[in-house]
């Protein structure tokens, strides 16, 4: 794996905390003694504060409770919610600074997320344009550091990065900003990593090191030595990227930072399989796979991802209601309008063609209203599932391009040297590497199914009944009528994973002897069953919950389509899937 390919990954998730924490470092407020945790503390003087309009120490609390958050879950909901009502408090108060620099918070930290970059950019160009327009060189140099770690993320890089990254940590030592200096030096390493030249980003790691030990910046620290380890690795000094990166790895883990620790992880595997161990290679990339599934599967990472499309929904119900407003004033003044107007039968005329055209005008801002709030809904869940897709590829891609050819390699060479190896460890070498392969092969294949994207539908649905029977007591049945047309692909990944998901909730608790799957097309309609004659349940008594039961009816909801439970204790469970064709056929276009 090139370095220009290891830096873009690895800065994809991780840099925005530089500026977040920079608020911080501004306010800490005092915490009561009392309580059971900080958090609760910070609430409760929160509650306190509100109760006597001290406004201005609520906006600082709320930056400080944002920050307790960010300290115990990493990235989460919470700690975005927190800075919304400082930034609202802030805006009570007519603080533009507190306002716009809360602007830079919140920007700074969507940039964790892939998914959320554009938000980010829409903020910090805000509060960019009000510190020019000030004239506030720190906060310009604060903005300036947001955007170049969007940039560097960008394919292509933008040429004019080195330049800008060069001038910005200018201005940081002439203005004295240690914090943004050590930051910008970051960037640098960085970038002149994704280019391939280790000694300069080398010497621009080592440099903002030094700063970051100084100031005692963990993140910062465990950043720079991510990028030595980088460096090491370029120069084929193995042993010495791995001790780079287990000193980054433990400042990581104390700063729950799930996608650092995915990214060292990885980096970690290859440098262990280059050494030729094997063993901590392949444990290493185990913990990839966990890091990476905790991160995009997490509710806190679903949930903030919706939390910028939530503020909107918000704004347009605000919007509607001024409206409502607007139009209750204009039925006062037409009220008062038709007692002076009633002694004339054409004013009476004129009056009720009025209010007829106010009334056309309301109904129509409501559906419009309601159109914008549903294609938010549909733009969010369609981010999160493209999201999930995307990453399970993604890390198929690397298990079966990366460990699995190395696995490979390995087995290849055994089986090329067997006379070198004593019998009492041929066979269980082999059988090792058997079964090290094989669990790699399980694993890529049920991130993203080889034959879904070879053969369709069908052909995906055949193979994983055939190897759910090869290691279930349970028999499985696939049954299939009428010609189904191609589907769009994203429609054939929902289908897939919704009867996945279907026939591992029916092994684990149906307790059945049979499970039958069937299919019927045709030109208008696609239905899908799944039957089991396990023991089955009382729905109505005890309704369906869970992160599964969660993602079938929101993959089928997507789709257009319905779903239907029926089941009875004793006598089986029968799930009903009913989709439009025509929803299948075309690919959702993409609302804008």
């Amino acid at each position: 794996m090139t370095l220009s390919l290891t830096a873009k990954r690895t800065t994809l998730h991780w840099l925005a905390a530089f500026l977040l924490l920079a608020v911080y470092g501004g306010f800490q407020p005092a915490v009561s003694a009392s309580g059971s945790t900080p958090i609760d503390s910070v609430k409760r003087e929160i509650r306190q504060l509100i109760q006597h309009k001290e406004f201005e120490r609520v906006a600082k609390a709320y930056d400080h409770l944002g920050w307790l958050y960010h300290q115990q879950y990493g990235y989460n909901k919470h700690t975005i919610e927190a800075y919304f009502n400082g930034l609202k408090y802030y805006s009570l108060l007519g603080d533009s600074l507190g306002y716009y620099n809360e602007y830079i918070v919140i920007g700074d930290y969507y940039t964790h997320d892939f998914f959320m970059q554009g938000y980010a950019e829409k903020y910090l160009k805000k509060a960019q344009q009000f510190f020019e327009r000030t004239h506030n060189m720190p906060k310009v140099i604060e903005c300036r550091l947001g955007f170049a770690n969007i940039a560097q993320k960008k394919e292509p890089m933008p040429k004019s990065l080195f330049t800008q990254l060069r001038e910005t940590e200018r201005l940081s030592a002439q203005y004295n900003q240690d914090y943004s200096q050590a930051y910008a030096l970051n960037l640098l390493a960085n970038t002149y990593s994704r280019v391939k030249k280790p000694d300069s980003a080398a010497y621009f790691a080592n440099r903002s090191l030094r700063i970051a030990q100084r100031l005692k910046i963990n993140w910062l620290i465990a950043q720079n030595y991510f990028y030595l380890g980088l460096v090491n690795q370029f120069r084929n000094q193995s042993a010495a990227a791995i001790d780079a990166y287990q000193k980054s790895f433990e400042l990581a883990k104390s700063e729950n930072n799930l996608a650092m620790l995915r990214e060292l992880s990885r980096h970690t595997a290859d440098s262990y399989s280059r050494l030729k161990d094997y063993k901590n290679a392949y444990e290493s990339s185990l913990r990839t796979l966990d890091y990476a599934n905790q991160f995009n599967t997490s509710e806190q990472t679903k949930s903030i991802r919706l939390q910028e499309l939530d503020s909107q929904i918000k704004a347009l119900a605000v919007e509607k209601r001024l409206v409502e407003e607007q139009n209750h004033t204009q039925q006062v003044l037409n009220s008062m309008l038709a007692v002076g107007l009633l002694i004339s039968v054409l004013g009476v005329l004129a009056l009720i063609f009025l209010r007829r055209q106010q009334k056309l005008i309301a109904h129509q801002e409501t559906v419009i209203a309601q159109q914008q709030i549903r294609q938010l809904e549909l733009k969010s869940l369609r981010a999160m599932i493209e999201g999930q897709e995307g990453e399970r590829s993604r890390i198929a891609r690397d298990l079966h391009d990366g460990l699995g050819i190395q696995l490979s390699r390995i087995k290849l060479f055994v089986e090329a040297h067997q006379e070198q190896f004593p019998p009492d460890v041929k066979g269980p070498l082999n059988q090792f590497l058997d079964e090290a392969c094989t669990e790699t092969r399980l694993i890529s294949n049920n991130l993203r199914p080889y034959a879904l994207s070879t053969f369709g539908l069908i052909p995906a649905l055949e193979d994983l009944v055939q190897k759910l029977n090869l290691v279930n007591q349970t028999t499985l049945v696939l049954e299939h009528y009428g010609e189904v047309p191609p589907l769009g692909n994203e429609a054939s990944v929902m289908i897939y994973r919704v009867v996945q998901e279907l026939l591992n909730n029916a092994l684990k608790h149906a307790n059945a002897r049979t499970i039958t799957v069937q299919l019927m097309a045709s030109n208008e309609t696609t239905l899908i069953s799944v039957d089991d004659d396990g023991r089955g349940a009382n729905f109505e008594a005890n309704p369906l919950a869970g992160n599964g039961i969660t993602n079938i009816k929101s993959r089928i909801s997507f789709l257009g389509g319905q779903v239907l439970w029926q089941s009875e204790a004793g006598k089986g469970t029968s799930v009903m899937i009913s989709l439009p064709m025509q929803k299948l056929l075309t690919p959702p276009p993409d609302e804008t």
